[in-house]
């Protein structure tokens, strides 16, 4: 749970806001990111593409729970829907307090078979999506006295990719470079703006992936243990309490951006 005296120190005595991009989808980084601010005090706007009827299920659950919260579909590569997102944010709330850039597509293919639409997709949901977020949300918390905190998220692999995600990787390589550029150009203009990134490794393995893959991807990593969304949750509520990082790039991998057993080719 965030320490009520920083709370404080960050948001004021005004409950905070949080906007969580693709949180509205079931089984999803965002919806658990999501929860966990419900759970730390945040007033919520939860957003999906094209996952409408589980987000309006899930902000109906997060009401019941006691949460205030809103839900908006919007398509992140689009600049006048994502304003639209953060006007009704502004609308509902009157403020924006922290940006979890959550939002993203994540395909197999062989380098063989990607198209130019391929790549297109990934740049405009990962790279783009993101980049307006920060941008227009940033605007919001540049004109707050308080200022904001915004959260992006990257891969860990952008480091020492592997094989069959090239246009993935791509369009995740430029989330470091946008979340420093963020924090320069955002607290240049409010020095209460921090902006950093979570670098997931491998913390939704699916449950039908077999068992020697699944064993694959614990022994490629230092700490010889399977990742969970709670890992990055973790990581992403320091992001946002500790007052005093900003640009940071943060890996939640269990070593593996920076170990490469040798029996293992990635």
């Amino acid at each position: 749970m965030i320490n009520e005296t920083k709370h404080h120190a960050l948001f004021g005595t005004e409950q905070p806001v949080a906007l969580v991009t693709g949180s509205g989808a079931k089984h999803r980084l965002g919806q658990s990111i999501a929860r966990d601010l419900a759970r730390n005090g945040y007033r919520l706007v939860i957003h999906a593409n094209r996952s409408a009827t589980e987000a309006e299920q899930f902000v109906e659950e997060l009401r019941s729970q006691g949460t205030d919260a809103i839900w908006q579909v919007a398509d992140l590569s689009k600049q006048t829907e994502v304003e639209k997102i953060f006007e009704e944010c502004q609308r509902a709330f009157g403020r924006l307090d922290a940006l979890a850039n959550c939002a993203s597509i994540w395909e197999r293919r062989e380098l063989s078979e990607i198209s130019d639409n391929d790549v297109r997709r990934h740049f405009e949901v990962n790279t783009l999506g993101t980049f307006l977020c920060c941008q227009i949300g940033g605007q919001i918390m540049v004109d707050q006295p308080s200022g904001g905190v915004i959260v992006n998220f990257g891969d860990w692999a952008t480091r020492r990719p592997y094989e069959a995600y090239a246009a993935y990787f791509a369009s995740k390589g430029a989330i470091p470079t946008i979340t420093r550029d963020f924090a320069i150009e955002l607290a240049r203009r409010n020095p209460r703006i921090r902006v950093n990134a979570v670098l997931p490794g491998p913390v939704t393995l699916p449950d039908d992936l077999p068992s020697a893959a699944r064993q694959a991807a614990i022994d490629s990593s230092l700490l010889k243990r399977e990742g969970k969304p709670e890992h990055v949750v973790d990581a992403t509520l320091f992001l946002l309490e500790h007052e005093y990082l900003t640009g940071v790039c943060l890996p939640v991998d269990g070593g593996r951006s920076i170990y490469a057993p040798t029996d293992h080719w990635r």
